[in-house]
């Protein structure tokens, strides 16, 4: 796979990944809020986070995709420059933990999915007479729903950080380095 190709699945993907967690948690989990009442703001949280799930998926899978080109297009980059390797190890692992917070995510919304019609305040609040399990999901959800645009924000950045490295100069010192190290 060309990397100008795995690079575009790469960024697509965990653009797609990251703005779309983001906009979820700024908009749509608040504004359920005012759909009108308790009943209806779960209704409509769950049918905008159902909506989202298989792009949300397509997403993660271009960005998957695109991570294991990047990795074949630079394993020798990789393996000879210094910093390259630290780089890529910090970046699988931040997607790793990605892929944990959204599928615990994921299974989180599933619980609360189920009862799509009980009161909430909002997409992450209960309300006083919302079921003890969905409460407890909701909870959790709250704080998950910024957890996922965190850690894929940083590996945006860090991936910045690995496109810093393919530059000729980069290599070049990197590889000095390595071998004088």
């Amino acid at each position: 796979m060309p990397n100008t190709i795995s690079r575009a699945l790469h960024d697509v993907g965990l653009s797609a990944w990251f703005g779309g967690t983001l906009a979820n948690a700024v908009a749509l989990n608040r504004a359920a809020g005012v759909a009108g009442s308790p009943s209806d703001s779960g209704s409509v949280t769950n049918e905008g986070w159902n909506r989202w799930t298989p792009v949300n998926a397509a997403a993660i899978g271009l960005h998957l995709a695109g991570s294991v080109g990047q990795l074949l297009g630079n394993k020798s980059r990789i393996a000879t420059q210094s910093g390259a390797g630290t780089v890529t190890l910090v970046k699988t692992g931040l997607t790793v933990v990605a892929l944990g917070i959204t599928a615990w995510s994921r299974a989180l919304g599933k619980k609360v999915n189920q009862h799509s019609g009980a009161p909430v305040q909002d997409g992450t609040s209960p309300h006083p007479a919302t079921p003890p399990e969905v409460a407890s999901a909701q909870k959790q959800l709250s704080a998950l729903q910024w957890a996922v645009p965190a850690v894929t924000g940083a590996l945006v950045v860090v991936s910045s950080l690995a496109g810093e490295q393919q530059r000729p100069t980069s290599v070049l010192a990197g590889a000095v380095q390595k071998i004088t190290d």
